[in-house]
């Protein structure tokens, strides 16, 4: 077989991140690098970016591209990372910008965040770019967020957290600029896509539900089983259960670290007099971008 996808599962946030190879140009992509971050320690785990960078060594392949699905909220990219480690160029939806728009005021971020300048393409609906000799399409699916992309090659469709396995059902759709009924529209662009199309999420919490972790489904599966989704649920059903849901959950851990790293596509904060880099975690902010619940208390990153 041409095309070559393999998978690395993060059991600390659920992240699925993918290397996807045409083996026949010995050309390969990486979607959704992740980095981890614990909070209390201030640490980084770097196991995915080490883990692709052995991949496409050992694989013998140049690495054309690095992608991200959206601008994630519960880990770090890794993608500036990799492309320093294995090369590639790294790319996004156009609707990070909008991302970056909604979250300035609180986020005070830097000058590149608000204009991409960290990746090397932002990408438009309709777009193409190349996997050594295999095109892959970019399909705009916002409504987890402004930014959401999926990601068409061969008979694969990577659709970041628009959909999960069918018994997951879908993202949330509270953060600034996400919609449930963007969402549902998403959903059925990608359900209308061939009933044979492989889906791959990129997240998926098993084995916090009591079964194997999972992230491989196909179109038809989603139509039939999707618990929130599935063909029989009207736009209406779906906008009024997702509402619902999303009013009970709460903020994720890391949403102000990711957002303040992954809008620079995985950059971290450069490091200060003393030799240490933070992130920065904004007080009491009363805005749809924040939850009533405390957030975790911010810590200096990349400690030794």
């Amino acid at each position: 077989m041409r095309l070559l996808i393999e998978a690395l599962h993060d059991l600390g946030t659920g992240s699925v991140s993918y290397l996807v190879v045409d083996r026949t140009a010995r050309k390969g992509a990486v979607i959704d690098c992740w980095l981890g971050l614990d909070l209390s320690s201030g640490r980084i785990d770097r196991t995915c970016v080490a883990h692709w960078t052995r991949r496409v060594e050992r694989l013998g392949i140049d690495l054309a591209w690095i992608l991200e699905t959206h601008v994630h909220a519960d880990h770090l990219s890794g993608a500036v990372e990799l492309r320093a480690a294995a090369g590639g160029r790294i790319g996004i939806g156009a609707g990070i910008l909008d991302v970056a728009a909604r979250w300035q005021s609180i986020l005070a971020l830097p000058p590149d965040a608000n204009t991409g300048a960290n990746f090397d393409r932002l990408f438009a609906n309709g777009d193409e770019l190349r996997i050594g000799d295999l095109p892959m399409g970019v399909m705009a699916t916002p409504g987890h967020t402004p930014s959401c992309v999926t990601y068409l090659v061969g008979d694969a469709a990577f659709v970041g957290d628009t959909l999960f396995m069918p018994q997951a059902g879908t993202a949330r759709c509270d953060f600034p600029g996400g919609s449930a009924r963007t969402l549902y529209r998403s959903i059925r662009r990608i359900l209308a896509l061939p009933p044979g199309t492989r889906i791959f999420c990129a997240h998926d919490y098993g084995p916090t539900c009591g079964r194997p972790a999972s992230w491989e489904s196909n179109v038809v599966q989603q139509r039939r089983n999707n618990v929130q989704a599935h063909l029989g649920v009207s736009e209406d059903e779906f906008v009024a259960f997702r509402e619902a849901r999303d009013r009970e959950l709460a903020a994720p851990a890391l949403i102000y670290p990711a957002l303040q790293v992954n809008l620079r596509a995985g950059r971290l904060p450069e490091r200060e007099a003393n030799g240490i880099a933070y992130l920065r975690l904004p007080l009491e902010v009363q805005s749809s971008a924040s939850s009533s619940k405390p957030m975790p208390a911010p810590m200096p990153i990349g400690m030794p």
